[in-house]
């Protein structure tokens, strides 16, 4: 219990870090200059006003300067990325699995916020997450046995024998590759049916990085359970918003996203 608390601590300071990368990153700024400052004023944050959950609740929601109103995404997303942290920990203890997949869920908080207030999945963390999963690969067995098919494929064909980290990492690559190329074709069948875009490519490459870190079969639930509450939940909003569905860009990542990290949650059980 006691690396638990300490992961979610650790978690709540990421999580302050996080909602720079939310703020900059789709607007191609550097998350390390300048500090960190009122977007309203420009005045730069104090180390004291700055301390997760604490500070927002003191200064009611407001910059210490100018009064000006600071978006409750800022305390949701540090408390967020605490208790994912907790999560991780408490259930897969202080281990390179429970590491895994803190900076996954890390980077998945980044990539819901982002893709839902700016529509911009940034590819620092798609691309940049999916050489990440590969890497991790290496090192945390992934938690799929889908690659055995292809293991076997290679020793068959070519009497090369996959076990161990190759397997794991022939696993992850399958991940990355697969669910992204389906969707990707999905995405142009329907661009020469309709004429139109219906799915961005940050939404494949979205596909690379969690593929790589949850394989096949996790990134399969994840494109499922993504598709259907993006469907049911999206289609709501559009109807109860009176939004037009041919103009309105659904933030179709947010709900990947949001997918991945149940997955992610629950990977033990549905993967293992």
């Amino acid at each position: 219990m006691t690396a638990a608390i300490l992961a979610l601590l650790f978690g709540l300071l990421i999580g302050s870090f996080l909602n720079v990368c939310i703020h900059r990153w789709p607007r191609d700024e550097s998350v390390v200059r300048p500090r960190s400052h009122c977007p309203s004023c420009g005045t730069t944050i104090a180390w004291y006003d700055n301390i997760p959950l604490l500070s927002y609740a003191l200064l009611g929601g407001r910059c210490r300067h100018c009064r000006a109103h600071i978006s409750v995404r800022y305390p949701v997303v540090e408390a967020l990325a605490g208790l994912l942290f907790f999560y991780f920990v408490r259930t897969l203890g202080p281990t390179p699995a429970a590491f895994k997949m803190c900076v996954f869920a890390a980077m998945l908080v980044v990539l819901f916020f982002s893709d839902l207030e700016e529509r911009i999945l940034p590819d620092e963390l798609t691309l940049g997450g999916a050489l990440a999963g590969l890497v991790f690969a290496l090192f945390v067995p992934m938690p799929d046995v889908t690659a055995h098919f292809a293991a076997d494929m290679a020793f068959l064909i070519a009497g090369v024998n996959l076990t161990g980290a190759a397997e794991s990492l022939a696993e992850s690559a399958l991940g990355a590759v697969l669910p992204a190329a389906f969707l990707w074709g999905a995405g142009w069948l329907y661009r020469k049916v309709r004429r139109r875009d219906g799915l961005g490519l940050g939404d494949v490459k979205f596909m690379v990085m969690a593929g790589s870190f949850l394989g096949v079969r996790g990134v399969l639930f994840t494109l499922f359970l993504g598709s259907l509450c993006g469907a049911i939940l999206g289609g709501a909003y559009e109807f109860f918003k009176r939004k037009d569905p041919a103009t309105y860009g659904l933030p179709f990542g947010t709900f990947l996203a949001g997918a991945a990290l149940i997955v992610a949650m629950l990977a033990q059980r549905i993967l293992g």
